[in-house]
Order: structure tokens, then C-alpha cells, then sequence
């Protein structure tokens, strides 16, 4: 007999990952076809060939399934650009991330990701981020280099350009990224 943890925890690969996948998948069909305001549990679940129970047992609400499909959106796909440098790495990381986030779907994903019930999604969304940056910082310190630590480049510089894309609706340009940057590199 399976005792309660393991019954709900979903197993890796399988039919949990084939409909996680289904799933996804169909939320992005429709949401291309129809668009955000088109999605509802019942119509993602005809597209993914699933039951809604199915939806709502997984994920409990709509809100909870458009958190999680951009969650996985969010998830680096790979490492960090190799500039030569720390620095370099670290600018073009910063601003690759800024400019998919303050995008139209990077906004939006945001939205699901905070909106969603917990705090779940935005640790995962968080650990995405800090861990590209330990990627950089790992890098810079192999080759040598005086690094920033994580928690500064997230606090002075993130931090403040994340709260005026998702509450002042601006894009930070390039200044804007250097002018918080620049004060918190090694010297």
C-alpha cells in the first residue's frame, strides 16, 4: 500500500510528465489561437486530451496552471553567455534577462508567477535568477576575478529595475542597468 507522499508526488518521466506536458503544450496552442482571455480549464483540457479533474487535482485553478507553464518559460535553457570576464558575463546577462522580462510575454509570465496562491513559484522564479548569477560569479572566480556576491546584484540591481517593469511599466535601458551596476562591481 502507497502511503500519502508518495501518491502525490508526481514521478519523473511517465504519465505524470506526459500530461504535464500535454498540458503546456495546449495552454500555449490556445493562448496563441484565442489568446489569455480564451483560457479555461475545460478548453485546455479537450486540447491536451485530459480530463479537468485532471487539471484541477494537479493544479488546482487556472492561476496555479498559467504559474507553472511560465515557470517552466522562465527556466534558463542554458548557461550563462562567456563573455571573457565577470563584468562581461554579468552585462550581458543582465541585460538579456531585462529585456525578456520587461517584454510583453515576459511581463505576463510575471503576472502568472506572482498572482499564482504561495510562494512557491516566485522561490523557483527567484532560484532561477540567483542561480544563473552563482554561474556567472562560479565562472569569474575560476578565471581568477574579483566577483560580486549574489545577493548584492539581486538587491541593487534587480530588485529595482524588476519593481519599475512590473508596478511603472518602463524598460530599463541599458544606462539604467549600468547606472545601478557600476557602483556594486569590484573595484
Amino acid at each position: 500500500m502507497q502511503n500519502q507522499a508518495s501518491r502525490s508526488a508526481p514521478r519523473p518521466g511517465g504519465r505524470s510528465a506526459r500530461v504535464q506536458a500535454a498540458v503546456h503544450q495546449a495552454v500555449q496552442r490556445l493562448q496563441d489561437q484565442a489568446g489569455r482571455d480564451g483560457l479555461t480549464i475545460p478548453a485546455i483540457a479537450a486540447e491536451a486530451g485530459v480530463t479537468p479533474s485532471t487539471i484541477y487535482r494537479r493544479w488546482g485553478d487556472l492561476g496555479q496552471l498559467l504559474a507553472d507553464v511560465a515557470l517552466e518559460q522562465l527556466r534558463p535553457e542554458s548557461p550563462p553567455e562567456d563573455t571573457g570576464s565577470f563584468e562581461g558575463d554579468l552585462r550581458a546577462w543582465l541585460a538579456q534577462y531585462f529585456e525578456e522580462m520587461a517584454s510583453e510575454p515576459g511581463r505576463a509570465m510575471l503576472r502568472d508567477v506572482l498572482g499564482s496562491a504561495g510562494t512557491d513559484g516566485q522561490e523557483r522564479c527567484m532560484h532561477f535568477c540567483t542561480a544563473q548569477i552563482d554561474a556567472l560569479r562560479a565562472r569569474g572566480l575560476q578565471r581568477g576575478e574579483a566577483v560580486v556576491a549574489t545577493e548584492s546584484i539581486v538587491d541593487q540591481v534587480i530588485a529595482p529595475l524588476m519593481y519599475r517593469i512590473l508596478f511603472a511599466g518602463t524598460t530599463p535601458t541599458t544606462a539604467d542597468i549600468e547606472r545601478r551596476l557600476a557602483p556594486n562591481l569590484p573595484r
